[in-house]
């Protein structure tokens, strides 16, 4: 396993075209693969526009099944380019059961692990119960020559559980593939606020953990009838001492380049030693719903 290598993160905007989107995708791919990049994630259900935001029965149609056409098309890429991707598709598992899903790929084209997004929220524009199946695969770490891939998924970022979870299988960085933004009638107010605690709980991840995160956000505005998100883009990476040592904006496409040092995990969990210090004899409480006062 090498010590240092280059992530790539793809921020896009997603048009209602599926082709587009495909060749769009890879275009960027090619490019950060150009300037380096090993290993490379893409947003959340990057294949169509943000479907979530309404609760239709024929959107089921958007789901296949892993393998497919389109994991084949990224199969070719990457071995192509002999790259890692990180994909997040809509799986259709079987009739009347549906996952938000994401592959890895490797430089051979081969899909050497699947993650199942665990917490699936259901808000106002987010109507993802509808759709998916909560994750029935656990969390994941997926080794590679590279470094230790831990791949979560977009509402899974806000959950402290799953990120110690994930770096105790043995990640050494998460990758959030994410498609979060701001209904339009409360940016003015919260706009800030909601982007400053996306991004501080996952840093915050980092810290607790001693660990690199990188979330991938598409950008744009998405219509669904009378249903309207502006994305905030924003993707970034953080280091296992929380400090953000790459960001995009949140107006424009783009592809981030960061280089990771795996001496700096090893670092940080000497120095911090909160893996160490836990005492999960004490921790059973948070397995048990709270009491009725």
């Amino acid at each position: 396993m090498t010590k240092k290598t280059k992530i790539g993160l793809i921020q896009l905007k997603i048009s209602k075209n599926l082709d587009k989107n495909v060749k769009n995708t890879i275009s960027k791919i090619k490019i950060a693969s150009k300037r380096g990049a090993k290993i490379i994630c893409v947003p959340e259900l990057f294949l169509s526009q943000y479907f979530c935001q309404s609760e239709k029965h024929h959107n089921f149609k958007l789901a296949e099944k892993i393998p497919s056409e389109i994991t084949k098309i990224f199969s070719k890429t990457a071995k192509q380019f002999s790259v890692i991707l990180i994909l997040s598709l809509f799986e259709k598992k079987i009739s009347g059961m549906y996952h938000n899903t994401t592959i890895i790929i490797d430089e051979q084209g081969k899909i050497i692990n699947k993650y199942r997004k665990m917490h699936i929220p259901d808000d106002p524009g987010y109507y993802e119960k509808f759709y998916f199946t909560p994750g029935d695969l656990g969390f994941q770490n997926t080794k590679t020559k590279h470094c230790n891939i831990g791949s979560l998924i977009c509402w899974d970022q806000w959950f402290p559980e799953a990120a110690r979870i994930t770096t105790l299988k043995g990640a050494d960085i998460i990758f959030y593939p994410t498609a979060i933004g701001w209904h339009p009638k409360e940016k003015k107010k919260f706009g800030k606020s909601q982007l400053d605690s996306w991004m501080t709980i996952q840093r915050s991840h980092s810290i607790a953990n001693g660990i690199y995160v990188a979330a991938t956000n598409r950008v744009g505005v998405e219509t669904k009838g009378k249903a309207k998100i502006e994305f905030w883009g924003n993707s970034f990476i953080s280091d296992p001492s929380g400090k953000v040592i790459g960001k995009l904006g949140n107006k424009k496409e783009g592809v981030l380049i960061t280089e990771i040092d795996l001496k700096k995990v090893e670092s940080s969990r000497q120095h911090w030693p909160f893996l160490r210090d836990r005492r999960i004899d004490a921790y059973k409480s948070i397995l048990k719903n709270p009491k009725d006062e």
